[in-house]
């Protein structure tokens, strides 16, 4: 990590920097200013990634000082140093990092330093995952959530016509279990359990023929099928194709511990989940495949309406849980933590909404009885409301 200060007081700019070198030897101060003046030179030619910036000094404004150096690098964090409590706010509506206190003390500082290593590699995590966005870019890819989908390279998404359903669930199974050899006997029973063998056999072949063209008109050959080694069967290779589904879940175990920091990457990765997987098709055998990423985008965004809760941010929770609802509506849990969340913001209406949206989808729709956690719930926060009401009049 590369770091300037600027401080028109040579004794304390000198102490911040033996405090830096002696607490973090990893960081290096590659330049101090006295003269705000020559700061703007030192930015441009170190590219330092945080500048700690004295925000009262006798010839410049550190706030506008502050905006110059933002304006001419934008990935250089600001972290405000002054003798005074009083520019606080105006120095976060900046979005400076961190706003330190003279004299700075050590723990206060390595506060802000491990805040501030942390946001850097998150940082450079997201450039990775950037550049690897752009690359990905030219590689086709498979869709599976909600319904089967080819992306070819440099094209937008789109559906796919196969010959047969037969043709587009027998890819479908071979693309779930790709890189294994599944055996003939599987698939014939699979697809037609009914023919005889040797019709049957005939129906694979014809059918695996109809495949490997409808992936060459759609520009996705790079995906192979080869036929399997000793017994027979066939085994589904993707080339330079992805899964959507496969590098969803891949970004979801990468992300950082939930925090400020990590927040929008949660969100960004959350909403690539874009319906259960092979959703519009009755296929038995994804059904496990199909709960098991439905239960881990379910778990993250359930945690990440706790955190905005959390936070004091209950519309957004709100919102969080909305989403959920909209994707998953029988999940009963969610119409309580909105309704929960609804009276925790004194909204009587949002709470009944709610109430009747699950009321209509248990007992009208899947014809079974509101679960008593949630029935004792309403019924309380009901009783709380008549007597609140009572209290006025």
């Amino acid at each position: 990590m590369r770091a300037l200060i600027v401080d028109d007081e040579q004794l304390a700019l000198i102490g911040l920097k033996n405090q830096i070198e002696r607490l973090f030897p990893e960081v290096e101060v590659v330049d101090t200013y006295t003269d705000s003046s020559e700061v703007m030179f030192g930015v441009r030619t170190h590219r330092p990634d945080v500048v700690f910036l004295d925000i009262h000094m006798p010839e410049t404004d550190g706030l506008e000082l502050g905006r110059q150096i933002q304006a001419a690098a934008p990935g250089t964090e600001i972290v405000f140093v002054s003798g005074y409590d009083a520019y606080a706010v105006k120095a976060f509506e900046l979005y400076a990092l961190d706003y330190l206190l003279k004299p700075v003390p050590g723990e206060r500082l390595r506060q802000t330093i491990l805040r501030l290593q942390h946001k850097l590699q998150l940082q450079h995590h997201l450039n990775q995952q950037t550049a690897k966005n752009e690359a990905d870019a030219d590689r086709p890819l498979i869709c599976c959530f909600n319904r089967l989908q080819f992306k070819p390279p440099g094209k937008e998404v789109m559906p796919v016509k196969w010959r047969t359903t037969k043709a587009q669930e027998l890819f479908a199974y071979l693309l779930h279990h790709r890189n294994r050899v599944v055996g003939r006997s599987v698939l014939l029973e699979l697809l037609w359990p009914d023919l005889e063998e040797e019709k049957a056999t005939k129906q694979l072949y014809t059918t695996i023929y109809f495949i490997r063209q409808t992936l060459k008109q759609y520009g996705m050959d790079t995906i192979t099928i080869q036929s399997g080694e000793g017994e027979a069967g066939y085994r589904l290779e993707l080339g330079e194709a992805r899964i959507d589904s496969e590098e969803w879940e891949r970004d979801m175990m990468r992300l950082a511990s939930l925090d400020a920091d990590t927040v929008e990457s949660y969100e960004r990765v959350l909403n690539k989940y874009q319906g259960r997987y092979l959703a519009s098709y009755d296929y038995l055998w994804a059904e496990h495949e199909r709960e098991r990423l439905r239960l881990l985008w379910l778990y993250n965004m359930r945690k990440l309406s706790d955190f905005y809760e959390r936070q004091g941010d209950i519309r957004r929770s709100i919102q969080i849980c909305r989403a959920i609802q909209q994707m998953l509506p029988e999940e009963e849990e969610t119409y309580l933590a909105l309704m929960k969340l609804c009276d925790a913001i004194d909204d009587k209406i949002g709470v009944e909404e709610h109430y009747l949206l699950l009321k209509m989808k248990v007992e009208r729709e899947l014809e079974i009885p509101i679960s008593p956690e949630i029935l004792q719930w309403y019924n309380s926060w009901r009783s709380k409301v008549f007597q609140e009401q009572a209290n006025i009049h």
